[in-house]
């Protein structure tokens, strides 16, 4: 049994050449668009002459700097995430084979889940390469369901697994994590979900040796989803541009973050972290304050388990409902964290804007969406009076100029949409996924700026994201319209000003309005097609 890692081998087949001009690619679509966003807003402010155009064009400049920001990130991101590889290789090159094996506890949490599922991944874990004297396994269970919970406790007593119920399921995921740190004696924590199935035995033993770095925190490593339908192989790339782009590039500035499984964690530091922070996505606050404490962190961007695909549009509505909400809980802790005079204040400026801008993330591929949506709106029914042919107005609108402009605000808008179906055509091959992506972000805008409304308005975890009405077992397209109330309606309001629009003889206006609407509506369409 070997105690050395398996070499990372990057991108496949695709050569670091390639890798790094698909980059390049993607850096000057998303600088396009944040020049062309810009540009256009500052034509908008020096055509009107009315106040209330004036504030319409200050929004849209506003939301044009916070969306250039974003595209100049993720550019950025896709640029630092192709050197992550020579990073991590010059890291491997140093690791020395494991002298000592450690103890290692690998630990399933699960709450009312498919029984068959679990028994079957848990088995696969245990296959796992590592001696056997220094490797245990615990069942977490929180499971109120009395079949499945007598199902897992015999599971457990047949197998040798150690079993853990809890009565009650206090904090979640984070509280049955912390009721078992508490008295645990293993020297390294190794998570997984339930539904990862394990399809590299190896992940232990390679995952060790980079621990030979005393700072070293935790280790992630990439998290994909098994092959399904088309619908859940989007999902797949969905999450893939996190753990293909952001991820790596994070991880250069030590703040990678701890994706909940699929990872190793040491205990001592853990302990000393104070344990996971109990909020709903207790994965993000724990990377925060392992980094915040002087941690370090690792990201191995390879796949060790593979989790359940996710075939149904209201299993992915739950979920992002939940990474939103905890995202945004995160925003008010990271706050009172780097405010506070009594906890240590993270050095590192890297630190605060990868946080700040994780944060932030759906809220701004949700929230400021929907503000983009009800600004357009206003820019329609404006009525953008032009100043009088004088000075810098006047050149700006006289005939050519204003052609040009407004072409720009047209390239602008297009690119915004097909900059994403490009770039996962480039990265993962299909241009039909790139716009089932566009369409899904549109479709779940409505649902992932509720979860950060009622995350700010500090409404209750159990109200705002279990037992929530889209999870009820309805059929056909009573399902789907009772589950997006707000989009539908915001949808045939859309249509209905972009009619009226067009009725003013303002044409692009209708086109643009309805075009947005037809995007809203995806959202009932999803929950009646992948139901």
């Amino acid at each position: 049994m070997q105690g050395k890692p398996t070499p990372f081998t990057g991108g496949g087949n695709v050569t670091m050449d390639k890798n790094l001009a698909l980059r390049g690619i993607s850096i000057f679509l998303f600088s396009v668009l944040t020049v062309l966003g810009i540009v256009f807003s500052i034509y908008i402010m020096l055509i009107t002459k009315t106040v209330f155009s004036e504030i319409v064009a200050l929004a849209f400049l506003v939301l044009s700097a916070v969306s250039g920001f974003f595209n100049t990130f993720t550019s950025y991101s896709y640029y630092r995430s192709y050197l992550y590889d020579k990073h991590l290789e010059k890291i491997q090159k140093g690791l020395k084979p494991i002298k000592r094996y450690p103890t290692v506890a690998v630990i399933v949490p699960v709450y009312n889940e498919n029984i068959a599922i679990t028994e079957k991944n848990f088995l696969r874990l245990m296959e796992m390469d590592y001696p056997k004297e220094k490797i245990s396994f615990y069942l977490l269970d929180d499971s109120t369901d009395p079949k499945i919970r007598n199902a897992l406790e015999r599971f457990a007593s047949k197998k040798g697994v150690s079993y853990i119920h809890r009565t009650d399921r206090k904090n979640f995921k984070a509280g049955a994590l912390n009721n078992f740190c508490v008295n645990a004696k293993e020297e390294f924590l190794a998570i997984f979900d339930y539904d990862e199935y394990l399809t590299d035995k190896r992940f232990v033993l390679d995952l060790l040796p980079y621990f030979s770095n005393k700072k070293l925190s935790y280790v992630q490593t990439e998290k994909r989803f098994q092959k399904g339908t088309f619908f859940s192989d989007t999902v797949d790339i969905f999450h893939g541009f996190f753990f293909k782009f952001i991820q790596p590039s994070r991880a250069l500035n030590n703040t990678g973050i701890f994706a909940g499984s699929c990872g190793m964690i040491k205990t001592s530091y853990l302990k000393k972290i104070g344990g996971f922070p109990e909020y709903v996505t207790e994965d993000t606050f724990f990377s925060f304050e392992s980094d915040a404490n002087g941690y370090e962190s690792l990201y191995v961007p390879k796949s060790y388990a593979l989790g359940a695909p996710i075939t149904k549009f209201s299993h992915l509505a739950k979920q992002q409902w939940r990474y939103n909400y905890g995202d945004t809980q995160f925003l008010g802790y990271f706050v009172s964290k780097i405010l506070g005079k009594k906890t240590k204040k993270p050095k590192s400026k890297w630190l605060m804007v990868d946080y700040v801008t994780h944060g932030f993330g759906l809220n701004y591929i949700s929230v400021v969406l929907i503000i983009f949506t009800l600004v357009s709106v206003a820019i329609v029914f404006s009525g953008l009076t032009i100043v009088p042919n004088s000075g810098i107005a006047g050149l700006l609108t006289s005939g050519s100029a204003e052609i040009i402009f407004e072409t720009l605000g047209v390239l602008a808008f297009s690119l915004s949409l097909l900059a994403p179906v490009v770039v996962t055509k480039l990265y993962f091959g299909s241009l039909r996924k790139g716009f089932m992506m566009l369409v899904l972000n549109f479709a779940l805008a409505f649902i992932r700026t509720k979860a950060a409304l009622l995350a700010i308005f500090n409404s209750t975890v159990k109200n705002s994201w279990t037992g929530i009405s889209f999870l009820k077992a309805d059929k056909g397209i009573t399902f789907a319209l009772k589950n997006s109330v707000v989009e539908t309606v915001f949808s045939g309001v859309l249509f209905v000003l972009g009619i009226i629009a067009m009725l003013i003889n303002n044409m692009y206006g209708g086109l643009w309005l309805m075009g947005y609407g037809l995007f809203y509506i995806s959202t009932a369409y999803m929950f009646y097609k992948y139901r």
